[in-house]
């Protein structure tokens, strides 16, 4: 059985307390929070503090905190040589401070307070200085989903980077569709079946090769129209931007 002390208090953390409170071969021991009262929904009191020096032993102490806070969070803690890990997917494992023996335990997921997610199939990106320390990990990380993989700081910096389009910059595109749907009276809900689709899709085939829509097929006509339609300059500029980028991929 691991014992485990999250850190933190936000949308992540929150995540990872309510999975390890269910996990079989995990025992979620205490949970340090600046912000105890945010957590009155998921735990009893005596299972939280905010008190640094009443931290409790625990095989592995897991910091999810805002990421300008992991240097500073893990240097005010009272305590050395345990393992200690961040959820971060771009800040350095160096960033930790050096008196504990570090790591990352990064969940690769887009996290909300009001929606629930199947942690089974979220992917846990993994690393540490010690061999030892990673099986710990691994051990950890294995009790709550089948999806684990160890992947380097600098592998971790590329895939958050990546993470940001697939995600936050899919999403915003979504945000731009809404609007133009709210100004011409259509309602948003009629794109749904559409945004799921192209998502599907990926799961079968390469996105290059599932790329549609008049950039990849040089519908010059169309495009000259969708750009004459749009009246927001910025998101004229975002639809050239893209056409483009599509048209010069399918080139490569």
């Amino acid at each position: 059985m691991l014992k485990v002390v999250v850190i933190g208090s936000g949308n992540v953390a929150q995540h990872l307390i309510a999975v390890f409170k269910e996990a079989k071969g995990v025992e979620l021991v205490q949970v340090f929070a600046r912000n105890p009262e945010k957590l009155t929904h998921l735990l009893e009191p005596q299972k939280v503090t905010d008190s640094a020096d009443s931290i409790k032993e625990a095989d592995i102490y897991i910091i999810s905190v805002t990421d300008d806070a992991i240097a500073q969070v893990s240097s005010s803690l009272p305590f050395s040589g345990k393992l200690v890990v961040h959820t971060s997917g771009s800040v350095a494992m160096e960033q930790l401070d050096s008196k504990n023996r570090r790591g990352v335990f990064y969940p690769l997921q887009t996290f909300s307070k009001n929606k629930e997610v199947d942690f089974s199939i979220i992917p846990l990106c993994l690393e540490s200085e010690r061999n030892e320390d990673y099986h710990i990990l691994e051990q950890l990380a294995n009790q709550i989903t089948k999806s684990v993989y160890n992947i380097s700081s600098q592998q971790r910096k590329a895939l958050h980077v990546a993470a940001v389009f697939v995600s936050n910059f899919a999403n915003h595109m979504y945000a731009i569709g809404s609007d133009i749907c709210q100004q011409n009276d259509i309602p948003f809900d009629i794109l749904k079946p559409l945004i799921l689709e192209t998502a599907d899709k990926i799961l079968y085939l390469d996105p290059v090769k599932a790329q549609t829509g008049p950039a990849v097929r040089n519908d010059r006509q169309t495009i000259e129209k969708h750009l004459d339609f749009i009246t927001d300059e910025k998101q004229k500029e975002i639809y050239k931007l893209i056409t483009q980028s599509i048209q010069n991929v399918k080139k490569l």
